[in-house]
């Protein structure tokens, strides 16, 4: 009878070597493009054409980000940083405000009403996208930074589903001692709850800002020109315009994806967290 400990010996080893080859693997095509669109984007246009596209950049030059920032490029950075920023921000605010409501507290055909909203996430956007072309047009809405921010800043049914969940994984004891030393809803929603949530709330931050980020049909319908025109849209012209000069569009591209690395970055903790609680639960 063998007498190794559970978990040990050549057959464990080989599974773990294993899971890592494959994790190592997953890896690096995902971390291939981002660094092969960062490469070229430092390359000349002649270095891009004369050698191998996994030729290391030689001399490193930063002018093709100069030159995208000068074809209107930071105005658009500038703008899908603001979109992203309300609507992140009215999200989150109207979103913890109606999970809260539907989960800690009681009203009239409070579960109805939340399964018939949590419903419409089965409806695709591209069955709203014409009737909502229709209203913002109605209003005189389309082509400004209201036509951007309004179909999307008042919550969404997943970030409240998901909201919701957490909420009711916070003790009730904790909740009812705050009311009886004098809380009101707004106390224990600020002062209790949010805290509590933070890991949830950097998690659905990130989500809402990477969905944001990258949203293309609805800015490339309800706005046209260069003033309102946001990072997707601006990339996909700069792709049309510069074809034949992948430096060019390298760049473009890598300054759409650089800010959402960062912002991973400085949440991975907090989302890594957000996993761990919800696989425990």
């Amino acid at each position: 009878m063998s007498t190794e400990p559970m978990g040990t010996g050549p057959r464990a080893a080989a599974r773990s070597a294993a899971a890592y080859a494959v994790l190592v693997a997953g890896a690096l095509l995902t971390v291939a493009p981002l660094v092969l669109s960062a490469m070229t984007a430092v390359k000349t246009s002649e270095q891009f054409a004369g050698e191998s596209a996994l030729a290391p950049p030689h001399p490193v030059t930063f002018e093709n980000f100069a030159t995208v920032l000068d074809q209107g490029l930071g105005r658009a950075v500038l703008v899908t940083a603001l979109m992203t920023v309300c609507i992140t921000c009215g999200q989150l605010i109207v979103s913890i405000m109606a999970a809260y409501a539907f989960a800690r507290t009681s009203f009239p055909g409070r579960d109805v009403l939340f399964w018939v909203y949590l419903g419409t996430m089965m409806v695709p956007a591209a069955v709203t996208l014409i009737p909502l072309y229709l209203l913002f047009a109605r209003l005189g809405w389309l082509n400004t930074f209201w036509a951007l921010v309004l179909p999307f800043v008042f919550g969404s049914p997943y970030a409240i589903f998901l909201l919701r969940q957490y909420f009711l994984a916070i003790p009730a004891e904790i909740i009812d001692a705050a009311r009886m030393d004098g809380a009101n809803t707004l106390d224990i929603l600020v002062s209790i709850v949010v805290p509590m949530s933070r890991p949830i709330l950097a998690t659905l931050t990130l989500i809402t800002v990477v969905a944001q980020w990258n949203n293309f049909m609805w800015p490339l319908v309800a706005v046209g020109g260069p003033k309102w025109q946001v990072l997707t849209v601006a990339t996909a012209n700069m792709q049309t315009r510069y074809n034949a000069q992948w430096p060019l569009v390298m760049a473009a591209t890598t300054l759409a994806i650089a800010p959402l690395v960062l912002l991973f970055l400085v949440f991975q903790r907090q989302v890594l967290r957000s996993i761990a609680w919800t696989g425990l639960k």
